[in-house]
């Protein structure tokens, strides 16, 4: 069984590495004792995300209910033959991983199977479970023997999430309007994309980065560094989108250079360590 568990936290961990190359050298910059459960919860969440994203051509509404039964079959039995949701169930159990939270992820995923338009309300559930509610199984990671430490930097940990999602929607919104017809913010034409709308946007993400700061700053030292490793990259990525114009938007999918992220990589490293956050 021991060759089997880490057979499958390994699968976690390549998932992670392929599919993000940011997110996987934040986790790296972490204490050890951490990152075995932020891989399983990544491997986790993009598995959920290219069900809905990815396989068009497949019966999509099948295999996420499937996905789901799964996900809460094993954390029952402590098991499962799937190893991406087997290293996730594990990390579960290891750092008291609220089902709440579970729930809220995969209902964000599902709504991505039946909305193309998401009015104010429905936004702010879909980026609760998408993205906030990942903010807080890693939190968990960071401080499952520390409840109290935990309930402290909840609040800023769902706005680190919140301003990642909405970059995200701004990064790729050539992808999600022009392919899939997806539109996350209620009431902008992406097909009449303004400077005044573009601005208010990226001022709405500014607020929300803000107010995440001061939960990293509380950060202990061993998982300061990886998170605002990611803090980091995000506000680079948006600092790029604020120089496009509008119409730019819809064109490109906008990314930060291998280059820049090593000149990141050190900069946050000497931060956290002279405490200069």
């Amino acid at each position: 069984m021991d060759i089997y568990r880490k057979n499958n936290l390994d699968c976690s961990r390549i998932t992670t590495r392929n599919y993000s190359t940011s997110f996987s050298l934040g986790v790296r910059v972490l204490n050890a004792r951490y990152r075995e459960g932020i891989y399983s919860i990544y491997g986790f969440v993009r598995y959920a995300d290219e069900i809905v994203d990815t396989f068009t051509d497949q019966d999509q509404r099948t295999i996420f209910e499937e996905f789901r039964k799964e996900t809460f079959i094993a954390i029952e039995r402590n098991f499962s033959i799937n190893p991406i949701i087997d290293s996730f169930q594990m990390a579960v159990h290891k750092f008291g991983i609220d089902r709440e939270l579970i729930e809220a992820f995969l209902l964000s995923m599902e709504m991505d199977l039946a909305n193309n338009v998401y009015s104010p309300e429905l936004l702010k559930t879909y980026i609760y479970g998408s993205a906030e509610v990942v903010g807080l199984m890693c939190l968990r990671v960071f401080y499952f023997d520390e409840p109290e430490k935990y309930d402290q930097l909840k609040a800023p940990a769902r706005k680190l999430g919140e301003a990642f999602q909405k970059v995200n929607f701004l990064r790729d919104a050539r992808d999600d309007f022009n392919e899939k017809g997806r539109v996350y913010f209620k009431d902008i034409d992406f097909s009449n994309f303004t400077e005044e709308t573009k601005k208010q946007l990226e001022d709405e993400i500014d607020r929300d980065f803000q107010e995440s700061m001061e939960g990293i700053r509380k950060l202990n030292k061993q998982v300061r560094l990886g998170v605002y490793l990611a803090y980091s990259y995000y506000m680079n990525l948006l600092r790029k989108i604020k120089k496009a114009r509008p119409e730019e938007i819809l064109k490109k999918r906008y990314r930060v250079s291998n280059r820049r992220k090593s000149y990141l990589l050190v900069n946050a490293y000497f931060k956290n360590a002279l405490n200069l956050l």
